[in-house]
This record gives structure tokens, sequence and C-alpha cells, in this order.
């Protein structure tokens, strides 16, 4: 699912061309799903909330592949929007009840790392919906990388349905307890850490190509594989974060930030080196990625009681951080700064994030429970 994200920054040019519309309005392909992730996951997430949670990730990935499907099915650029913007909003349905899933099946010393083994979709995402999904889509047009994704969410469903446990929320849901959750000022710290560290590390990846050929002088056709190593750094970061911050979660985040405003300075300094920044892209996937079990650890520890809407609003600050990359890089480049300034904007975002790390440190007593919590760190 999150391939569908990834793939569409790589196609979009054929997009354009085959329906007939300007780059920029076909832009707005991505910004539709990102919008329908970041305004989705909070409401379906207490919508969703009395449902079980295996029929509520079995509904979203149908509604999902239903609604990709139908924007493939068409040349009409309106209804193919509308799909997208369906299709963002099935993704965070699904990542609404994904992590709070996977930690109730195992045990509370275990929490961060079963989040981590949740999100290291996103980093097989980087690769699937990047390189590979675009080389598919040059081969059986841009199209086809999209009905690769539409097949193998299907099989993810019928996969969920046979395999998943039945488990639903621990207790008797209430919608109220999780609205008064959100009010917890720490959980906000949390949400900010998120936001911050995300575009920290995605603004400059979201400009590596460019700085790659543009600076670095790299060869076109060795991008995608230059681009790979940071999903595989991502997929690193994540199991090493995921076992980290069962045990000490601030430790992994303020690693993380720093390796992001480390590896972003040595990125704008050393640009023009294809020998320093090939290895920089995977150091910059695992300082990134190594954040991602501990912000899901702290919000779990700090919303142990009612853990689906904290969770499902840590994805939309996910995305959020993602989609405000554009608006973080644009003032600068517009006002003729060359690429190579984008990762300095990246290491100032991760210096920023550091002092919203150190206050959240404050300890957080709340009631463990099967449902997503985890011994107050």
């Amino acid at each position: 699912m999150g391939s569908a994200e990834f793939l569409l920054a790589g196609v979009l040019p054929a997009v354009a061309d085959d329906l007939r519309i300007p780059l920029s309005t076909a832009g707005a392909l991505i910004s539709a799903f990102a919008v329908g992730v970041v305004v989705g996951g909070p409401p379906l997430a207490v919508l969703t909330l009395r449902w079980p949670r295996r029929t509520t990730l079995v509904a979203a990935q149908v509604v999902f592949a239903v609604s990709i499907a139908v924007g493939l099915l068409t040349d009409s650029y309106p209804v193919l929007l509308a799909s997208r913007l369906v299709a963002g909003l099935a993704y965070a349905g699904f990542w609404a009840v994904a992590a709070v899933t996977a930690i109730s099946l195992v045990a509370p010393d275990r929490t961060a790392r079963a989040s981590g083994v949740v999100v290291s979709g996103l980093s097989l995402a980087m690769v699937g919906g990047g390189p590979a999904g675009a080389l598919l889509s040059h081969f059986a047009g841009w199209r086809g990388g999209f009905w690769a994704v539409v097949a193998l969410t299907a099989a993810g469903a019928v996969l969920t349905l046979v395999a998943l446990p039945a488990t639903g929320a621990a207790g008797r849901p209430d919608a109220r307890r999780e609205l008064r959750t959100m009010r917890r000022p720490q959980l906000w710290v949390v949400y900010a850490a998120t936001l911050l560290t995300t575009a920290a590390y995605m603004i400059s990846y979201n400009y590596l190509a460019a700085l790659l050929t543009d600076v670095t002088d790299v060869p076109a056709v060795w991008v995608p594989a230059i681009l790979t190593l940071f999903g595989i750094g991502a997929f690193i970061g994540l199991s090493v974060g995921g076992r980290v911050a069962d045990g000490r979660p601030h430790l992994a985040l303020l690693a993380g930030t720093t390796g992001i405003a480390a590896t972003s300075v040595l990125l704008a300094t050393l640009a023009e080196h294809a020998w320093a920044v090939v290895p920089l892209v995977l150091l910059l996937g695992v300082a990134g990625f190594v954040l991602n079990p501990a912000l899901y650890a702290r919000v779990f520890t700090i919303a142990s009681a009612a853990p689906t809407l904290a969770g499902a609003s840590t994805v939309s600050m996910f995305q959020l951080g993602i989609s405000l990359v554009p608006a973080l890089a644009a003032p600068a480049l517009d006002h003729g700064a060359g690429v190579g300034v984008v990762p300095w904007i990246g290491a100032a975002l991760a210096v920023v994030a550091v002092p919203v790390i150190l206050l959240g440190r404050r300890p957080t007593r709340t009631p463990s429970s099967r449902s997503g919590a985890a011994p107050a760190p």
C-alpha cells in the first residue's frame, strides 16, 4: 500500500502525458493521497473503534485496492484524483489500527519492536514503490506498477483474513476516553518531534535524485540504485531502533535525530563527491528510521489506555511531515539557491527537534494494558 505513494512520483511525467495534463496538475495526485492520509486517520480510528481489528484491516485493504483499480480503468483526471483521495483514506484507516494490532500480539516489553516490524513495510515500499515499481512501469506503462500494487494488496487482505487472529480492543471501546487522551501535552510533544524529524530526513530524500544528478554528477542510470540504499538503511534503522526503543526510547530518539543532523550536514558539504554521498544516503535512511519505533513506543506509553486514536494521529503526523517538504524547500529554491541547500534545511529541522525531544523526557505514568501499553520508560 505504501508503494502506491512512492511509485507515483517516479511515473508522474508518464501520467501527465497519458492524460494530456500539465505536470503541475498531475502533481496534485500526490497531494490528494497525502490529504487523504492526513485527515483520514484520526476520524477513521474513532469510527472503526468498535470494529474487530482484523475486520478493519481487511476492509481498508479491499477499499484501497478497489479505489486504485478504479483510477487505473479511467482516463478521466477528476476520477483518478478522487480515487487517489479515497486510497489515502483507506491507507489511513489501515494504519489507524495496524500498529496497535501488532503490539497487542506480543509481550509488553516488545511493543517498540512490534511496531518497528509494521513500519518496516514502508522501507520496503521505498524500494518496491520507487526503483522496482518505476522499472515495471517502464515496460508495462505507468499503470503496470499500480496493477501490481492492486494484486499484492488483495493478496495481503486474504492473508490478513486467514493468518491474523480475531482481535478487538481490550475492554469496552470508548471514543470519549480516546478523545480525552488527546489532551495530554506530552502526546503533542511527541507529535511535534514526529513531524520535525520526518520532515528533516524526507526533505533530503525527496530531492536526492536532483542532488545526485545536478551536484554530484552521477549518471542518471545509477540514481535508482543509490535511492534503494536509503530503503536498505531504513530497514536497518528500524531493526536496530525497535530493539533499542523497547528499553531506552529517548536514546533512540536522540541518536536518530543527531544522526540526521550530522548526515545532512555531511551531504551538504560533500555533495560534489560521489564516494561520500553514496554511503551517506544509506546512513540517512538508518538515522531517519531508527526514530520510528521509539516514537510509537512513546505514543503507546503516554496513551496506553486509549492507543487507537493516538496511534492514528501519529501516522498523520508522519504524513504531514512528508507533505510539508515542498513548502519547506520552496522558499530557498525559488530565490535561486541550488538543490545543494536542501540538506542544510534538513539539518536545521533536526536541530530544532532536539529540544522538543528533551522536553518529552519527563517519565509518564499510565496504566498498562494489552491493547498497546508498554511500561513507562
